[in-house]
């Protein structure tokens, strides 16, 4: 199915008008309850005001959107893009690359993050927006799956919702990574592998969320799971990890998610407000690089207003990009 933006939501005044507009984007559905292909448009920083709130009308829609053919991208354009969407966070909170905005992932030998997660859900002030940049992708393998959070709360059955509605969680980076390699993660015992849980767990991060978040743009409800779950407030381990397992495969349903195949060039944003995400590490001794940039979210609000806690770690450094750069 093919559809046209032509009443996008209010952009900022602030990103301007700095290149010839864009007719109309050709907004592609290509899944019933999960993503979109966006045609007709060249991402880059120059992009009028009116094309960016087309794309994001459409973002807020479909959860993920993709555009092919951005060959012409590089680190600088892809944060001067993002930095339209909004305010830029740092790359990581733990993980450095050389980049203070730019996340590379360079992995091979089938390695990615096999396991479905909310980006940095173990920070309070959840980023709002990944751009992700396919800089080499492989002959086979290695696509990556969305899930729709919103729909996976809309379709749960009243006792499920009620439930759900009331419990909070606590996310954490310093996940159980023997129970992650029961689940075909990398092998704990690689030397690389050993390097990235140090530097990914070296500031202990624990903050409690509420389960049912408020989109704070759509004002839709959205299930705030995933890999850095790690129990429900009140409740022991067993039963968290009963309701947590009851309420996740909700979540990932195969009809609540979509399957992006890579091709040289192609660039996925998500609202990462309202979806988790899967790398399949399914592409053996292929190289594969992709390149994220992240913006700035705000901290999950429950629906009856309380705000997320901060059990440790401070994510000031990673949010206040800005301060670190100056």
């Amino acid at each position: 199915m093919t559809s046209t933006l032509s009443d996008p939501a209010p952009a900022d005044p602030a990103v301007g008008s700095r290149s010839p507009r864009h007719e109309r984007i050709a907004v592609h559905r290509i899944g019933g309850r999960i993503g979109a292909r966006i045609e007709g448009v060249q991402l880059s920083g120059a992009l009028d005001a009116q094309t960016v709130a087309e794309i994001r009308t459409a973002l807020l829609r479909h959860k993920v959107v993709f555009f092919r053919g951005q060959d012409h991208l590089d680190d600088e354009q892809q944060i001067a893009f993002a930095g339209l969407l909004g305010p830029l966070t740092s790359a990581h909170p733990t993980i450095s690359t050389g980049s203070s905005r730019v996340l590379t992932i360079k992995t091979r030998n089938g390695q990615a993050a096999n396991s479905w997660h909310t980006d940095v859900s173990f920070v309070d002030k959840v980023p709002a927006i990944s751009v992700l940049r396919g800089v080499e992708v492989t002959e086979y393998g290695g696509t990556t799956s969305w899930a729709n959070t919103v729909t996976a709360y809309e379709a749960l059955p009243e006792p499920l919702r009620v439930l759900a509605d009331r419990l909070w969680a606590v996310h954490s980076n310093l996940y159980d990574y023997a129970a992650m390699n029961e689940l075909g993660d990398a092998d704990p015992d690689d030397p690389e592998v050993a390097e990235y849980r140090k530097q990914f767990g070296r500031i202990p991060f624990e903050t409690e969320h509420p389960v049912v978040r408020v989109h704070p743009e759509t004002g839709e409800r959205a299930l705030l799971l995933g890999q850095f779950f790690q129990r429900f407030v009140g409740l022991n381990t067993y039963e968290s990890h009963e309701i947590f397992e009851l309420l996740q495969t909700r979540i990932t349903k195969l009809e609540n998610t979509v399957r992006w195949t890579w091709a040289p060039g192609d660039v996925a944003i998500w609202d990462n407000r309202a979806t988790q995400h899967y790398a399949v590490a399914d592409f053996d001794d292929q190289p594969r690089e992709v390149r994220r940039v992240t913006v700035a979210g705000d901290v999950p609000v429950s629906i009856d207003g309380r705000t997320s806690v901060v059990r440790s770690g401070s994510s000031a450094d990673f949010v206040d990009i800005d301060s670190l750069i100056s």
